[in-house]
């Protein structure tokens, strides 16, 4: 009806309005004959005001198109009701004008409904349901917009939104435009993540964000993800790594088996029985299993639908057996698990482990630290331990026996089977726990019961007071800490004390290999007779041809006494300069305990007259021997009683010689030589801080 009246509405507008002018002329006019009025009016809405001549009258002509929307109240033209502009845009009133002679006339009056956003987008459904696969691929089309679009009986442009009340499901489905309401997946699906979603889908009249009055039409749309086959089989028991327990992985199976024994029962798996399931558990494959890997000797085989293992024969080698257990799912092998299965091959255990006591009593404090001991109640010195034996065991203990606590989290059990609080326990009581002593190979094990009397702290005294091992750890840590300083104290003093003495050996030996040991090297030379010279007396003075003894230093001669010594019976002298006060220390030292070694020997070299030795032959240094006395020093030979009448005349004509040299010279070495082939003396004897000697012979003896 809406489409015919407007069309009639087009066609009066083209119609020409002599008829209207007419009737103004003859006594009748309206102010506006085309006025415009809002949709959604009230009724009573003035249309146009109507002016009417004396002799005239105006009604409206009930054939008018729109007659039923007009009333005439006085002398205006009013809307009787509300009008919608989607029904009627246009409302066409015929206004009869009559006179007094019964004449008329008519007056049209087109009354154009202006359009308001009165309107609600409104869904073809308001309330969808979707099963949705979980291995639907990304991208694919959830709804098809025909069943989604909104219509607007304003015919005003649709602006869709997609929004989701679930927490958690955001981002998985989208729509394809704003103007374009189709919903498709925009993200992977995972059944584990979420099972359903509620999505709302709105339509407005106007975008988003605009300052116009907007009208909003809503759908609701429950999506229902269906599990799919997307998971292999999880061995259980089985540990999962990420939040969203997507992944699941399981521990390694063992068992043990005695070697050279056949076991006809499904082996006892740590821990627990191989077990597989399919994660997928809605659909729930069934799954077979396998030996994959492991048993080339076919030692084993797997039941294939219950997972149960058994022997096909005895295991000779003591080596384990590492075996690959595949679970695969009947309707698609692609889809399996492979898990280990550790079986080790041991002696049989004959005995089981047993405990000493049935039952042990033990004591402890309140408000100790945890890990401190549990104490034997009998001797509060002494921690409480608990011991296992085995008779599989020559000595009764089985290495492979553990301890725990099985029914309490107060205390706890070491490998050693010694007791240990676990927590700082509070009050006073008495705690019966149990004990586990379980041997790791056989897995047999054995219980006994602790009974462990909690007490209030006494005060203690340092003779009585009980350490714990943490006190323990601390004492050893401090007592290596001291034992590290005194030995690095111990070093500094033996480096200052052996420092100096050793690195002076070490130079001195150096030295002497570099100045070839102080020797006179003519003497080994030496194998020429001794020049022999006849004095006036009848006597031989001998010379010594080459020197054979080492110098003697004499450091505490002064320039004078060193001028005094005949040239004669100096070979050679060699001079040592004084380097440091400590050098010239130690060697003192040394030439003091070199003295003391060799007055063992007896030397040809004498101070004094030897009286008493008949037969002993030596050369003496006379110590007061006056220049001026004209003494001679005289070396015999045998039985040859030699005089030098010039002796004297040597020995002044040395002293006149020894006066031109230094007097900085702190030693004198001297060595002497036999001045005979027939004579054969001894190596002289090195005498240290001697006063000015002469060298003459002793002959009181020959």
């Amino acid at each position: 009806m809406a489409v015919s009246h407007q069309f009639l509405t087009a066609m009066l507008l083209l119609l020409p309005f002599t008829t209207r002018v007419s009737a103004q002329q003859q006594g009748c006019s309206v102010s506006n004959s085309k006025p415009s009025v809002s949709e959604n009016n009230l009724p009573g809405y003035v249309v146009a005001t109507i002016r009417v001549e004396p002799g005239f009258s105006i009604s409206i002509d009930p054939t008018s198109p729109d007659h039923e929307f007009f009333i005439i109240k006085g002398n205006e033209l009013q809307l009787s009701q509300s009008v919608d502009y989607e029904l009627y845009p246009l409302l066409i009133v015929y206004l009869s004008c009559q006179d007094s002679a019964g004449q008329s006339d008519s007056l049209e009056i087109l009354v154009t409904i202006l359009d308001v956003n009165d309107n609600t987008p409104v869904f073809q459904q308001t309330n969808l349901t979707k099963v949705v696969p979980e291995d639907t691929k990304v991208n694919s089309t959830i709804i098809a917009s025909e069943g989604l679009r909104a219509s607007d009986a304003d015919l005003d442009t649709i602006y869709y939104e997609l929004t989701t009340i679930v927490p958690g499901t955001d981002g998985y489905f989208a729509i394809k435009g704003m103007n374009n309401p189709e919903i498709y997946l925009q993200k992977a699906l995972d059944y584990e993540k979420f099972k359903l979603t509620t999505l709302l889908l709105y339509a407005r009249d106007r975008p988003m964000g605009s300052n116009e009055t907007t009208n909003t039409g809503t759908a609701t749309i429950n999506i229902f993800i269906e599990q799919a086959d997307t998971k292999p089989p999880w061995f259980l028991p089985c540990t999962f790594i990420n939040a969203d327990n997507s992944v699941c992985i399981s521990s390694p199976y063992t068992g043990r088996v005695n070697i050279s024994e056949m076991s006809t029962e499904p082996l006892i798996l740590e821990p627990g029985p191989i077990y597989a399931v399919d994660p997928d558990y809605t659909i729930n494959e069934k799954i077979v299993y396998s030996i994959v890997g492991g048993d080339a000797d076919k030692v084993f085989s797997v039941d294939a639908d219950t997972g149960n293992l058994t022997m096909n024969k005895v295991a000779t080698s003591p080596d384990s057996y590492l075996l690959q257990v595949m679970a695969t799912q009947v309707n698609n092998i692609q889809k399996y698990s492979v898990a280990t299965v550790e079986i080790k091959v041991i002696n049989k255990s004959y005995h089981p482990p047993s405990f000493e006591s049935r039952v042990y009593n033990g004591t402890v404090f309140v408000g100790l630290a945890p890990k401190s001991f549990v104490f034997q109640a009998d001797d509060p010195s002494s921690p409480l331990m608990i011991t296992a034996t085995d008779d599989d065991f020559p000595d009764k203990a089985n290495p492979n026996i553990e301890y725990y606590i099985k029914n309490s989290t107060e205390f706890i059990a070491t490998r050693d089977g010694l007791i240990l609080t676990n927590v700082m326990l509070q009050s006073p009581g008495t705690v019966t726990i149990e004990a586990v002593g379980k041997d790791m190979l056989s897995l047999q094990e054995a219980s006994t019961v602790i009974v462990v009397e909690v007490t209030l702290a006494a005060a203690v005294t340092s003779s009585d007071k009980i350490y714990t091992a943490q006190d323990m750890a601390i004492l050893g840590g401090t007592l290596a800490a001291l034992l590290l300083l005194v030995l690095v104290f111990l070093g500094v003093m033996i480096y200052k004390q052996c420092g100096k003495p050793v690195k002076h050996l070490i130079r001195k030996k150096v030295s002497k290999k570099i100045a070839g040991g102080y020797q006179n090297q003519s003497y080994e030379q030496d194998s020429s007779p001794v020049q022999h010279e006849t004095l006036e007396n009848g006597g031989v003075r001998s010379m010594p041809h080459m020197l054979q003894q080492p110098a003697l230093p004499l450091p505490s001669s002064s320039a004078e006494e060193i001028d005094s010594l005949p040239k004669a019976s100096i070979a050679s002298t060699i001079i040592f300069e004084q380097e440091e006060k400590e050098e010239e220390v130690e060697e003192k030292t040394e030439h003091e305990e070199e003295t003391e070694q060799e007055k063992e020997v007896k030397s040809i070299l004498k101070t004094d007259r030897n009286m008493g030795d008949d037969g002993y032959k030596a050369v003496w240094f006379k110590t007061d021997v006056d220049p001026d006395a004209g003494e001679m020093v005289e070396l015999i030979e045998d039985n040859v009683a030699d005089s030098d009448d010039d002796s004297d005349h040597s020995l002044e004509e040395g002293r006149e010689e020894d006066n031109d040299k230094d007097d900085h010279h702190r030693g004198l070495g001297v060595s002497f030589a036999s001045g005979s082939s027939s004579l054969s003396l001894p190596t002289a004897e090195v005498i240290g801080n001697m006063s000015h000697t002469d060298i003459v012979t002793d002959d009181s003896h020959l």
